[in-house]
């Protein structure tokens, strides 16, 4: 069966197309006004081995939060729908992404049950921004995306450059991803039976 998903999210503010391939090779297609997330989304497809195809458009005008936001509640909907039952799936995954001067830890459970605790730790505090992404609107993608994606997510990022340590957090959750979406087996990985 095939484990994809398409979710289309339109509001007053935005409208947010996302494709998802969980079995796919890491091809990307990202269109958002915002070129620094169209970059880690770029890097999170790649190293997750996701095909993702994202169109995006909002009111950037006003500030990036919206876009930001409702790209993660989107993918987070497209992660839960492409997973299906979870049937065999690894299901709990860990990555630690070293970047030049940072690293990133990484752990994450496809349990059903939401919950994040990211600390990416920025350090220039003087710019309030990575690229043109504010530095608080990429703690809340990463929040969104866990929180509507329906797993835990717990991220814990060091360094000195904020793009490094931006660039190594999606890395590293890209690769827990690809493991814990990984199928393994036939059964539902939980005592309960389901997830």
């Amino acid at each position: 069966m095939a484990r994809k998903a398409r979710i289309e999210r339109k509001t007053k503010e935005t409208l947010i197309k996302v494709e998802l391939n969980l079995d796919g090779s890491g091809k990307a297609a990202v269109r958002t006004p915002l070129n620094f997330l169209n970059h880690m989304l770029e890097s999170l497809a790649k190293h997750s081995g996701f095909d993702l195809k994202v169109s995006a458009r909002g009111d950037v005008h006003v500030d990036d939060h919206h876009l930001v936001e409702d790209v993660g509640i989107t993918l987070g909907h497209a992660l839960v729908t492409a997973l299906g039952d979870k049937k065999g799936i690894v299901r709990m995954a860990y990555f630690i992404a070293p970047m030049d001067d940072s690293k990133s830890t990484v752990a994450v459970d496809l349990s059903g049950r939401p919950y994040s605790v990211i600390d990416i730790g920025w350090s220039n505090f003087k710019d309030s921004r990575v690229g043109d992404v504010s530095k608080e609107n990429i703690e809340h993608f990463l929040e969104s995306f866990s929180v509507n994606g329906k797993f835990n997510l717990h991220m814990k990022t060091e360094g000195r450059n904020d793009h490094h340590k931006a660039e190594a957090s999606f890395k590293a959750l890209a690769r827990a991803l690809k493991e814990a979406v990984r199928v393994s087996g036939d059964a539902v990985p939980s005592t309960k039976g389901v997830l």
